[in-house]
């Protein structure tokens, strides 16, 4: 499969070597995500676009190959094509037939031709010439310039001519790795998670902060929110995840603190304490979920005096954006099912908060607070790299049990995303007709698993094995001995 790479627009009106830098980036990013799904794939491309070359033929390994372009930040669009030596004008007319011929049959149908390059002809004589032929040798219902049936899409470039399959929509923004890094302050709701999606989108390298409100069954749901973003949309580099325990200093707050300065003077201490944890990893900006006006901490008096305790650079990419905007962005990225469960904290902590903070009442109240609390959980924070974020349940991870083989008693449940087992579905010669098999993602694991038979055993399934890991590790801490890990890797593929 030839897959031909188009450009996010505003890449193509840098500078040339600003220009050639983020080619040469992106070309390297695309090439560390497929990898995976195929050794041999190829990469190249220089200035207009880029040529993505598999050797697969495996139409399963071909759609995760596309599913893993459309998510890969610094892509407008890429075409599935066959490519040509550039041929005369019948000879274009001829390959566009074969393409497109049974596609036409009673449909109206409009030629399109991108031509760089220099040619005896133009692009429009191309349109004319095989459009005319098509029209006559085909079954097709006629012409239609505007909203055609079928489009015959054909491209030139120099002396290669290319007939277009189809043709899917990139995810935009600029390729990871030629921004700077930034740390996003995640809860996993609707608007953190958006809100790290954006700066990813943008070609920001996002590492996340997670501050522990809620104890392990948040943290949980958390990390199940950073580590579905980055296997998705940014896995083609390393971030590190940061859980600050939290706990004590809400209950610092609560206890020295007037319940109308409660949600400003939180804020302010995750601040401080996220400006830290971003000077120990060398990131000069932080990144929020907040929306002006969206809940009472979230005025502009009260951001002005939240941000007044931290001299970094703070992002908000939702800052003018509707709510319903922000969960719609939610479904469409995939974080929308887990993130509507998971409550929001930080929102709560006061009954009768203030929406216009006074700096003289926020520091009265903050000299009833012990500053080494704070210090305590910055001091406790826990850092690792997003793959390794299991190892936070390190008792339990080390005694989830991995399996390559299903025993009678056992049922499999497939816990990856909808998405994935759309493109992918659970079809192995380790699982015949008497293998019950289960489809719970791992979003709705947590609140499904106590409602399955107990006296069966349970293996959960991923691709990686990550996410996996992590349910089995929780589920066994909740109590649940009757689960595993289901490793198909080793286990004898399907003819």
């Amino acid at each position: 499969m030839l897959y031909l790479v188009k450009l996010f627009p505003e890449i193509t009106i840098k500078t040339r070597p600003v220009r050639r830098r983020f080619i040469r980036q992106l070309r390297k990013n695309i090439k560390a995500v497929l990898l995976e799904f195929d050794e041999t794939v190829t990469v190249s491309g220089e200035w207009d676009s880029i040529e993505v070359v598999s050797s697969s033929e495996d139409p399963v390994v071909l759609a995760q190959m596309s599913e893993r372009l459309s998510c890969t930040p610094g892509i407008a669009k890429f075409l599935e094509v066959d490519k040509f030596p550039l041929p005369d004008m019948e000879g274009m007319l001829q390959l566009a037939y074969k393409f497109y011929a049974d596609k036409l049959e009673g449909k109206t149908f409009a030629v399109r031709c991108k031509r760089n390059g220099r040619h005896a002809f133009k692009s429009m004589d191309v349109e004319r010439f095989v459009g005319a032929g098509l029209n006559l040798q085909t079954q097709a219902a006629g012409v239609k310039l505007v909203k055609p049936d079928v489009t015959v899409a054909l491209e030139i470039r120099d002396d290669a001519f290319y007939v277009v399959r189809e043709q899917r929509q990139g995810l935009g923004g600029f390729p990871l790795g030629c921004q700077d890094s930034v740390l996003s302050l995640i809860s996993g709701g609707f608007d953190s998670s958006v809100s790290s999606y954006l700066c990813i989108k943008r070609g920001l390298q996002t590492h996340y902060c997670f501050f522990n409100l809620g104890g392990r069954a948040h943290e949980l749901a958390v990390k199940e929110v950073a580590l579905f973003l980055w296997m998705k949309y940014h896995s083609s580099h390393r971030v590190k995840f940061v859980s600050v325990p939290f706990e004590n200093v809400v209950e610092e707050i609560l206890s020295k603190v007037d319940n109308s300065q409660m949600g400003v003077i939180l804020k302010r201490m995750m601040l401080r304490a996220a400006e830290k944890v971003a000077a120990s990893l060398h990131i000069d900006a932080l990144v929020t979920g907040e929306s002006i006006a969206q809940v009472s901490s979230q005025t502009l008096p009260n951001l002005a005096i939240i941000d007044a305790v931290s001299s970094t650079l703070i992002l908000r990419p939702l800052s003018t954006t509707d709510k319903q905007d922000i969960i719609d962005i939610a479904r469409r990225i995939g974080t929308e099912e887990f993130s509507k469960d998971i409550p929001e904290y930080c929102a709560v902590i006061s009954n009768k908060p203030t929406t216009r903070a006074r700096m003289a009442r926020i520091e009265k109240e903050e000299s009833h607070f012990d500053f080494t609390v704070l210090d305590e959980s910055i001091n406790n924070a826990k850092h690792q790299l997003i793959t390794q974020v299991i190892n936070d349940f390190d008792k339990d991870a080390a005694e989830v049990e991995i399996v390559h083989s299903i025993g009678l008693a056992s049922t499999v449940i497939d816990i990856r995303h909808p998405a994935e087992t759309d493109i992918k579905p659970l079809r192995h010669s380790a699982i015949d007709g008497s293998v019950e098999v289960l489809s719970i993602p791992f979003y709705q694991l947590r609140s499904r698993f106590n409602e399955l038979d107990k006296s069966r055993s349970y293996l959960l399934y991923c691709d990686k094995g990550m996410m996996s890991r992590l349910h089995a590790a929780n589920l066994q801490d909740e109590g649940f001995n009757n689960v595993a890990v289901l490793d198909l890797s080793k286990a004898a593929e399907p003819n």
